[in-house]
């Protein structure tokens, strides 16, 4: 399964995640019909700046209690800003925008070489569409007429996902402004990206790149009014026609 969820910070993209993270080790390892890859660790969650590293998951409650200590998003199941400490974290931020810029791109094009895509399952939340969209906008980097402009450099990166797993399926993750701005204010994420005076205008970029994308396989949930069960039964139901 070669699947990319995306949309809003706030949306649920993590949360819908970590849901399709439990439910397929029930379905495949804990029912004895094990596949290989199918684990946490083929979910990757970590195109955010500073959040550009994979997250660790607590194996034990001491670990749990460890990582929550230092990383308050954890607290509710989040573990996807546990990949660095916080003053790693304030290193990131610290980079140029030309540094940054380098750094997204040879990190989004590890994520696609065919040894490393090609896997039984490989399952990336935000990945080139999600950076695409928050570089230009908060990190000064990839906007139109600058050296990496994303709105260019996206559909690179899917014309070479095409090539390798021409199968992979674009979720976009959706919510109506003023659900995103409701959640945003229960529980802000920390070093988070999206800025509330941006809530709109980052919904309407995601729209649009959702519309401009080259992959054929792709739907759109709309979490506003969705409970998290719900959305994934909703989410798994729709990708049975695609599996």
């Amino acid at each position: 399964m070669n699947l990319i969820i995306t949309g809003c910070e706030y949306s649920g993209t993590t949360t819908l995640s970590f849901e399709l993270a439990r439910w397929g080790k029930k379905q495949f390892i804990e029912s004895g019909k094990e596949q290989i890859g199918w684990e946490l660790n083929a979910f990757h969650d970590h195109w955010k700046i500073p959040h550009v590293n994979n997250f660790s998951e607590p194996k034990t409650l001491k670990e749990r209690n460890e990582l929550i200590a230092e990383y308050p998003d954890s607290s509710n199941g989040d573990w996807s800003r546990t990949g660095l400490t916080q003053k790693e974290q304030e290193m990131v931020l610290g980079l140029t925008p030309r540094l940054k810029e380098m750094f997204q791109r040879y990190h989004l094009e590890y994520h696609i070489q065919k040894a490393f895509y090609k896997q039984n399952h490989h399952i990336m939340i935000g990945a080139h569409i999600e950076e695409g969209i928050y570089g230009p906008l908060y990190f000064g980097y990839g906007g139109t007429g600058q050296k990496g402009e994303r709105r260019k450099t996206m559909r690179s990166f899917e014309e070479q996902i095409l090539e390798i797993a021409p199968d992979t399926v674009l979720i976009l993750i959706k919510a109506r402004p003023e659900v995103i701005k409701e959640r945003m204010h229960k529980q802000a994420h920390e070093n988070g990206c999206l800025k509330e005076k941006d809530i709109e205008y980052v919904l309407e970029r995601f729209d649009e790149e959702y519309q401009a994308s080259l992959l054929k396989n792709k739907f759109t949930i709309d979490t506003s009014a969705s409970e998290i069960g719900e959305s994934f039964e909703e989410l798994i139901q729709i990708l049975q026609s695609y599996i």
